[in-house]
């Protein structure tokens, strides 16, 4: 093997490119060299020479009719069949003929320098399309690296073939510090195909997708398909809320997740510098699962306020209200970003002075029309109800299921002649009429 042949055999293996690739860079190069130093517009190809590890030159000229027009004829870049027949009879009208080009020694000294320039440029671009087509199968993957340097506050990764960036808008400056020559793992989230060079590798330590894949790599369960993440919600550097279910009935999806004495668990919380992580069950049915999301909260009750908008409102004791909110509202941010909900949450107390405002207000202009709808159709056919506690009920406005919801066992038993056997009737038929 020639000198040339094996320095292309030591490039491709540093460059990971096959030979092919490399020599036929080297006849590009050699081809716009050529163009350059001799100022021509002739059509030229290259032909690699393995015996020698020389680049030949030749100019293409395609075959044209003996009769063709004169002005529709170009010595540059065309030959007449009649001629072509001299050097190859068989020959025909559109075929090509290559020809040796004619060079001096000078100009194949100056070519080849030139020729280096553009061959440099060729190979990055092959190994910038080989690195390209590598990594964009695995954006979605996390990759391990080592911080090279820090430019402007963001990470450039040697991550072995090449270099990725985990830019600023990608880290969790909260609470994650990186030094160089750091071990970092990270997820890939974008490829780009940059003709001119720079990072084509983005990577990411704040999306949700990055906690998901760190369990799918601790939790083996979620790794074989028996325990499927439904959902996760990140407030990155300070809490994640996850979703999980089994498709196993025999298999715990939380107790998976969390592994023996919290192993697996503490392991993607030290990936996460101590981000604190929720694990929730998934459950088919809405508000269940809007309960599950707000946890530790124990929620009273869940209305659906819009069902189109997907709003709803959420219940609970005036105890649990800060604890469902959470600090700075993160709780139930998160709940509502996991089950794709814009949730808003009132205590019982406020809930109650809410609708008791509205009672009162729509007093002067509907209370007729309710009293005699009440009147007629509701309490007085509840028997057990004393007629001077349901007409006090009305008088304040309170004619209505949604009062008796939140009036108090003791507001409920002040009303006239109330007793706990009449209270108790009131309560079950509040009850029916929320469920029809």
């Amino acid at each position: 093997m020639n000198e040339v042949l094996q320095a292309i055999e030591m490039v491709g293996r540093e460059k990971g490119l096959s030979r092919e690739v490399i020599i036929n860079a080297l006849e590009e190069a050699m081809v716009a060299a050529a163009k350059k130093v001799l100022k021509t517009k002739e059509q030229l190809v290259g032909h690699f020479n393995q015996q020698d590890g020389q680049v030949e030159l030749f100019k293409i000229m395609m075959v044209v009719p003996d009769d063709i027009e004169a002005e529709e004829f170009n010595p540059t870049f065309h030959i007449r069949l009649k001629e072509a027949q001299r050097f190859i009879e068989d020959i025909g009208i559109g075929d090509e003929l290559e020809f040796p080009l004619d060079t001096n020694p000078e100009m194949g000294r100056v070519a080849a320098q030139q020729a280096k320039q553009v061959l440099t440029q060729k190979i990055k671009e092959a190994e910038r399309e080989i690195i390209f087509n590598e990594f964009k199968e695995k954006v979605g993957t996390i990759i391990n690296g080592i911080i090279k340097r820090i430019e402007r506050g963001n990470y450039i990764i040697d991550i072995g073939r090449t270099e990725a960036i985990l830019p600023i808008s990608e880290q969790v400056r909260r609470t994650e510090r990186f030094s160089q020559g750091e071990r970092i793992r990270a997820l890939i989230v974008e490829v780009r195909d940059q003709a001119k060079g720079g990072n084509q590798i983005v990577l990411s330590r704040t999306r949700p997708e990055f906690v998901e894949k760190l369990f799918t790599m601790e939790v083996p369960e979620i790794y074989d398909g028996t325990v499927l993440i439904k959902g996760v919600a990140r407030d990155p550097g300070e809490r994640t809320k996850m979703a999980v279910m089994s498709k196993d009935k025999e298999i715990d999806p939380i107790g998976a997740c969390i592994g023996m004495r919290g192993m697996r668990v503490q392991s993607v919380t030290r990936e996460l510098r101590g981000e604190k992580i929720d694990i929730i069950s998934y459950k088919e049915e809405l508000t269940e699962y809007v309960k599950a999301a707000l946890a530790p909260a124990v929620i009273t009750r869940v209305e659906i306020v819009d069902q189109k908008e997907k709003k709803m409102e959420i219940i609970v004791s005036d105890d649990q209200l800060s604890l469902c909110i959470g600090k700075k509202g993160q709780n139930v941010k998160l709940a509502g970003e996991l089950v794709g909900w814009d949730l808003s949450v009132k205590s019982e107390g406020q809930k109650k002075e809410e609708l008791l405002a509205v009672m009162s207000s729509g007093q002067n202009g509907t209370q007729k029309e309710e009293s005699k709808e009440f009147s007629s159709n509701d309490f007085p056919e509840i028997p057990g109800v004393p007629l001077k506690a349901i007409e006090e009920l009305h008088k304040r406005g309170w004619a209505n299921k949604e009062s008796i919801d939140i009036l108090s066992d003791e507001e409920l038993m002040a009303l006239p002649q109330m007793n706990e056997t009449a209270l108790s009737i009131l309560r079950k038929w509040a009850e029916e009429r929320s469920e029809d």
